[in-house]
């Protein structure tokens, strides 16, 4: 048989959870296990790759900061090309694959390349970040709805897509991913784009770890009170009357 006729090795798009090992799926831990190559990004706790197999072959593509191991294009053509290695390919990625992780551009790129693929959530931080720091996302006393959006968007367009208006007006709760180093720049485009200056607002910095740690204040006044906590990436950002629930 051909190399080019080969049937190509499964991938499998998989949610690694919020960061405690214990938050992972049975599926996903059951496919890295099994993986015989594991493409992981930069949250992925260490103790999740120890679940692999000695000979599984690890990439790293992680992402922080603004310093990224490999560009997204390139992740997308390494999964084509992994998949004609290997029978099982792994992609772990930190919380949900499909929330503000690129899963859906990876799960394309595979489908155009003929890559049969398999999809496995996790538990997003934009839901066990406000959890685990006491803040329930809905809660009938205050909120029957929640809206999730990031604060960090791709740096080739040329202007926002978000709709801050929009955001603004929505009742309930509002959670922000990827955005502490726009922290100051959102709340105050929120504010003038007419959210409430005394609604509550947190941040949750490293959820579902040993170093977990938040901050509560209010809208206006979140930015400052981050600052003098030193909370930094990665950390998760609620607005909301929920907040008030927070111990």
């Amino acid at each position: 048989m051909k190399a080019e006729d080969k049937t190509p090795g499964k991938v499998c798009l998989v949610g690694a959870g919020p960061g405690d090992p214990g938050l992972m799926t049975l599926r996903g831990k059951e496919l890295v296990e099994r993986a015989d190559c594991l493409v992981y990004d930069a949250l992925v706790p260490a103790s999740v790759l120890a679940w692999a197999s000695p000979d599984c072959e690890k990439i790293y593509v992680g992402k922080r900061s603004g310093v990224h191991a490999m560009p997204q294009s390139q992740i997308n053509e390494l999964l084509v090309t992994c998949a004609s290695r290997h029978a099982c390919t792994v992609r772990l990625k930190g919380g949900d694959p499909y929330v503000f992780g690129r899963g859906g551009e990876e799960a394309a790129a595979l489908y155009a390349a003929g890559v049969p693929f398999e999809v496995v959530p996790g538990i997003s931080s934009a839901i066990a970040g406000p959890a685990l720091a006491g803040i329930p996302v809905t809660h009938r006393a205050h909120c029957t709805q929640f809206t999730v959006f990031t604060g960090h968007e791709d740096a080739a367009k040329t202007e926002s897509t978000l709709d801050i208006q929009g955001i603004a007006a929505a009742k309930g709760t509002k959670v922000m991913l990827m955005g502490m180093s726009r922290l100051r720049r959102t709340l105050d485009a929120l504010l003038e784009a007419g959210q409430d200056a005394d609604t509550p607002a947190a941040a949750v910095q490293w959820a579902a770890t040993g170093r977990q740690r938040s901050v509560s204040a209010t809208v206006a006044t979140l930015a400052d009170a981050v600052e003098e906590a030193g909370i930094g990436s990665p950390a998760v950002v609620v607005i909301g009357e929920v907040v008030s629930e927070m111990p």
